[in-house]
């Protein structure tokens, strides 16, 4: 143990090795004890420095000039003669460990540094000392003249006698340290960059202010510009102060400022709207009529219900009547595809003399779609029907909205909601949309909606629509139409002249009846297309010389086999087998119900994707025939085991209770081995009574018999009154039997028996 001088530093730490000038009076001595102090407090260690110089400042002050030269654990102390302070202390200078120990250490602390003396922009030969520093324990005190270190952080290190601590120290301290100067360096940069950018734009922007003064486009020209577009334009007086509002902002903030960009668009967007602009309508039902019969055949309920409105319009107008903002058009057009619904709106606008626009609607999610996007969203639109009406350029155009009944909802919204108000007469003369944000009188516009079902429109839309329902052709209505419209638009699309080909209507009634199934038109056109087709290449190759007429050879050669037949009659030819009609997404079709039964447990086996519904009316069905063996001269024999009904196509989904009767009369027929009539159709929902209830699609169901070349239809009684809507041809060329039990269809339906034939004859 060593006695020295005491000389407390306050907040100030002497390392080993480093020379400091201090304001103490050293005495006598040669080597002292400094020791860090903080408020009365000391550290545990302390360096012993020697005495290089003593001297006096100028005011008489003692100096001394003191050198580290180890470090010295702090023991016990005392009070000498003179009244100063000595303490007893270990001396503790620097072990030399072993170079695997702290080679590792001393090169990453020589790295951390240089990184940040680069950072710094420091003195190079700061660098060439800290080269200069071989020993590790002198290399790691080193770090106490970082200026970035504590009172507190320099103590720590002092206290720190391990070498190989004292190493792993100061790398951690200059990892800090390297660390916060980055993120200073970094947040500089930024702080440059941006103020460059923006020093950069107010000059750029300097210089096109300067240049459209030149041309003449400085910020109060394009004020001026809309100030004038909008005394240009008849706007309504809430339109106008919206406007007035933001040329306001607009002028007030400058062309410069961010927002300035929107509020452009926005005011482009209100000016693009047609305000006050209607096309000129012509209200002539006579003309309007001619027009559509030209461009459509039949259709009548839909040009009746146009004709009705152009003659109110026309009425209330020769009248002098005030114009009644709620009472706009809203037809939904709803039938099976390829029967001419969306074809016909642009026939209507023709016919009004109006502007069309479709809008098609199939897949839409977004209830932003219709009412367009709050102005605070980035890349905000109007609405589709904002659009709408500035494509159109006039407030009273026709608007087709397609597909209405293939609307989706998620969670942006459920854009059919929306839809509420655009199609009820009662409120769309107030049309507000999210990004306009002002009323639009949508009043004078024809909305025309089309869909292929009823059922997956909302009830709440539906209710707000005048539903006109489209039930497809017959076979001589597809005749007419086929050579009307499709055969001459065809024979135009595939190069061909109207006096190089020509067919019959036989012809093109084989191709309706042997290679479509359908309510529509549209693949009848297909295949009159295929049929042009490969006449027009038989012209160009040089085979055939014009003119050329189809016959019956020439159409099953362009067309191949025979894809549909009339095959009721060998369908039903066996006991067990009876003939439904049905409604679809794609019009009316004829269904080939089979029965069967089997020896076993009493069960019930139903086939052919069928719904709920349709599963219960099998079900109602065999429980009828079950209840009522001694009527049917059954025996219990007959009625017992496991029954399997069938109705093909199997791949097909269906449902509904109106096939309650042609199930009956199939399982009658399987018990009874009376087939059915191979002419007979039947649809109606049957009761555990026997009851034949009323069903819905009539007119459909009846085309889709007719197409399919039965002559005998079996239906409610109630349903009387829907054959008033078939077609007067289809009428006359099959039987209807209205009935009101289950008895009335099985005399109608089944075939005699030999018994019932003989007393018969």
């Amino acid at each position: 143990m060593e006695k020295y001088l005491l000389i407390p530093l306050d907040d100030t730490v002497v390392f080993p090795n480093m020379t400091a000038t201090l304001p103490v009076d050293a005495g006598d001595e040669a080597r002292v004890l400094l020791v860090p102090r903080h408020e009365s407090v000391y550290a545990k260690v302390g360096t012993v420095a020697e005495v290089v110089e003593r001297g006096r400042m100028p005011g008489g002050a003692q100096v001394t000039t003191l050198t580290g030269l180890h470090r010295a654990l702090i023991g016990a102390a005392g009070t000498g003669s003179a009244g100063r302070l000595y303490v007893e202390a270990e001396d503790r200078p620097d072990e030399t460990p072993a170079p695997i120990k702290t080679r590792e250490l001393e090169t990453e602390y020589r790295a951390l540094v240089q990184e940040i003396l680069e950072l710094r922009d420091a003195d190079p030969r700061i660098g060439e000392f800290l080269r200069s520093v071989v020993e590790p324990g002198a290399l790691a005190d080193t770090a106490a003249y970082s200026p970035d270190l504590t009172f507190e952080q320099r103590v720590e290190l002092l206290e720190t006698l391990d070498v190989v601590e004292r190493l792993q120290l100061s790398v951690s301290l200059q990892r800090e340290r390297l660390a916060e100067l980055q993120v200073r360096r970094r947040i500089r940069d930024d702080v440059e960059s941006g103020a460059q950018a923006q020093q950069r734009e107010y000059f750029l922007r300097k210089q096109l202010d300067s240049i459209r003064k030149e041309l003449g486009e400085d910020d109060a020209s394009v004020v001026d510009e809309y100030r004038r577009k909008l005394d240009e334009t008849s706007l309504p007086d809430e339109v106008r102060e919206q406007a007035e509002r933001e040329l306001g902002r607009l002028e007030r903030m400058g062309d410069a400022s961010g927002e300035a960009s929107m509020i452009r668009t926005y005011l482009d967007w209100l000016l693009a709207v047609p305000w006050g602009k209607t096309s000129e309508e012509r209200l002539d039902p006579k003309l309007a009529r001619e027009i559509l019969d030209t461009d459509h055949a039949g259709l009548d309920d839909v040009k009746e219900r146009i004709v009705e409105y152009l003659a109110v319009r026309k009425l209330r107008q020769e009248r002098g009547i005030a114009e009644d903002k709620r009472s706009g058009a809203i037809l939904t057009l709803i039938g099976p595809p390829g029967t001419g619904k969306t074809s016909i709106g642009e026939s209507i606008a023709r016919a009004l003399n109006r502007e069309f626009v479709r809008m098609s609607l199939g897949g839409v999610r977004d209830e932003a779609e219709i009412r367009g996007h709050r102005r605070t969203y980035i890349g905000a639109l109007p609405g589709r029907l904002v659009r709408a009406l500035r494509d159109a350029g006039t407030m009273n155009p026709v608007i087709m909205l397609d597909e209405v009944d293939k609307v989706g909802a998620d969670w942006r919204g459920d854009p059919s909601a929306a839809l509420l108000e655009v199609l009820d007469p009662a409120q769309n003369h107030s049309f507000r949309d999210h990004y306009l944000d002002v009323e639009l009188d949508l009043s004078q516009v024809v909305f025309i909606a089309t869909a292929n079902v009823a059922e997956t429109i909302p009830g709440p839309l539906l209710d707000r629509m005048e539903v006109i329902r489209f039930d497809g052709y017959t076979v001589d209505e597809k005749v007419a139409i086929a050579r009307g419209y499709l055969w001459p638009r065809q024979r135009e699309r595939n190069g061909l002249r109207e006096d190089e080909v020509e067919i019959a209507a036989e012809q093109i009634e084989l191709v309706v009846t042997e290679y479509t199934r359908e309510a529509g038109v549209r693949q009848l056109e297909r295949e009159l297309g295929k049929l042009l087709r490969k006449t027009a290449t038989r012209i160009a190759a040089g085979d055939a010389a014009p003119p050329i007429t189809l016959d019956e050879a020439a159409v099953r050669d362009a067309l191949g086999r025979q894809r549909f037949w009339q095959e009721s009659a060998e369908r039903t030819a066996v006991p067990g087998v009876a003939t439904g009609l049905a409604v679809t997404g794609t019009g009316g079709d004829v269904l080939f119900i089979e029965a069967t039964r089997m020896d076993g447990d009493e069960r019930l086996t139903l086939t052919g994707q069928l719904g709920d519904v349709m599963k219960e009316s099998a079900q109602i069905a065999l429980s009828w025939v079950r209840a009522h063996a001694d009527r049917l001269d059954l025996q219990p024999e007959d009625i017992r085991g496991s029954f399997h009904v069938h109705v093909p196509a199997g791949a097909i989904p269906k449902d509904g209770p109106s096939a309650g009767i042609a199930m009956t009369t199939a399982l009658t027929s399987l018990l009874t081995r009376r087939p059915v009539k191979h002419t007979v159709g039947m649809t109606g929902e049957v009761t555990l009574q026997g009851r034949v209830l009323p069903i819905g699609g009539l007119k459909q169901k009846i085309l889709a018999a007719h197409a399919a070349g039965l002559t005998d239809v079996i239906l409610p009684e109630r349903n009387r009154a829907d054959l008033d809507d078939v077609p007067a041809d289809v009428r006359e060329a099959m039987t209807f039997h209205p009935v009101l039990s289950v008895d009335e269809v099985l005399d109608l339906a089944l075939e005699p028996t030999p018994d019932h034939a003989l007393q018969a004859a």
